[in-house]
């Protein structure tokens, strides 16, 4: 479980130390595995200022760029496309070592032209798989000025190993809330105020898992969106999602996966343009498959929960979703899914398919029941906040088990 210490603090009022933090994490029984501080890996990147870039004089695909790095010009051998006069970047100085690659960085001389440093992409950077250019940083950005701060990376992160009874803590707020309770600052709560329904939902939830069966999904509940516009998350969301490892994808799936580890609450988003009538809970039939998210067919068995229409099957319950109704930039209209699966069931069908997910590993181990419903009203309230449009009332299937508290 990864997470920064900024995050943490979003939901821990504390002035603990980084160390002290640690500490008091392993001895709770959360082992601290690692803290990395990106900070001090990208000490030696800085914003460059290009003041003048022109061809190579012995390479047509080469630019020779003159850079003011803040503490003095530079001459860079640059093979980007995008290098030009003006423009802003991330300056590598001699003796730096490339995190996407891990080489250590010397001066040299290419084609006849010596080249004093770097202008960085983001493969280089390892930010992304990006390399068809440079990194294009703001105009306003202070030359000089170090990366990481820039582009808020310079905040730690923790990685910690949990165990397999403390499904509690694989959320940023409930690693919070044991801090807490063991005197390290004060929980804050978070905003899971009820977003009121505009307009009733066309999709609504079914089950149908008869006798035993009903165990597989005892509870859920869903909302349609209509009116969203799927573009790129903010620059906060997705900085917080590359710092644990995942890749920020659209506004609409990286809410799912932010809601699944600041609050260890797993959500699925359908596009609700490719459902045909309402969903439906029950156990898969003999020989259906299903294309799931990771664009691998799978094929089912009576043993697994799935989520069907009348016509086909759009999810592996606690798994997966299908990829014939994945969200896309064109996703106007869109169905949420917040359910409480089966531990064992989950556990089961996951290692039947070979499929590992983080919706997998925190189903196995034990969601809050109670997250069924205040986790539709935060993904709802952020859904609205970054993608717009306006929310459904709930639809709701099944009883939320007894013991639990909405």
């Amino acid at each position: 479980m990864k997470f920064t210490l900024r995050w943490l603090k979003d939901h821990l009022e504390t002035d603990a130390s980084l160390d002290e933090l640690a500490r008091r994490l392993t001895a709770l029984g959360l082992e601290v595995e690692g803290v990395e501080d990106r900070a001090k890996a990208l000490a030696p990147f800085t914003v460059g200022y290009v003041i003048e870039a022109k061809r190579h004089p012995n390479a047509d695909r080469l630019s020779v760029c003159r850079v003011d790095t803040g503490k003095g010009e530079v001459q860079v051998v640059c093979g980007a496309p995008n290098a030009k006069t003006g423009m802003k970047g991330v300056f590598a100085p001699s003796g730096a070592r490339i995190p996407g690659t891990g080489i250590d960085l010397k001066a040299s001389v290419i084609r006849g032209v010596e080249s004093q440093g770097m202008l960085c992409s983001e493969r280089e950077m390892g930010l992304s798989d990006e390399h068809d250019g440079i990194i294009e940083l703001p105009a306003d950005a202070p030359v000089g000025a170090p990366f990481a701060a820039l582009m808020g990376l310079d905040d730690p992160v923790i990685e910690l190993a949990i165990t397999p009874n403390r499904g509690d803590c694989l959320g940023v707020h409930g690693i919070a809330r044991d801090l807490a309770a063991a005197g390290v600052g004060r929980l804050k709560t978070f905003d899971a105020e009820a977003v009121k329904g505009t307009f009733e939902s066309p999709i609504r939830w079914r089950r149908d898992l008869p006798g035993e069966a009903v165990s597989a999904c005892p509870f859920v509940v869903g909302r349609t969106f209509r009116g969203v516009k799927n573009g790129p998350s903010p620059k906060w969301l997705q900085d917080r999602l590359r710092a644990i490892g995942l890749r920020p994808i659209s506004a609409l799936v990286d809410i799912t996966n932010y809601v699944t580890f600041d609050l260890g609450r797993p959500l699925h988003v359908f596009d609700a343009d490719k459902v045909k009538g309402d969903l439906t809970m029950r156990l898969a039939r003999a020989g259906e498959t299903v294309m799931a998210l990771d664009g691998k067919t799978y094929e089912l068995d009576p043993s697994m929960a799935v989520i069907a229409d009348a016509h086909a099957v759009h999810g592996i319950g606690g798994i997966m979703g299908g990829e014939a109704s994945g969200v896309s930039e064109a996703t106007t209209h869109v169905f949420l899914e917040v359910a409480l699966f089966d531990p064992i069931r989950t556990a089961a069908t996951g290692r039947k398919l070979g499929i590992e997910s983080d919706a997998r590993y925190r189903f196995e181990r034990g969601v809050d029941p109670a997250s069924a419903l205040w986790g539709a009203e935060v993904a709802a309230r952020l859904v609205k906040e970054l993608c717009g449009g306006e929310a459904s009332a709930l639809t709701i299937a099944g009883e939320m088990p007894k013991g639990s508290a909405p």
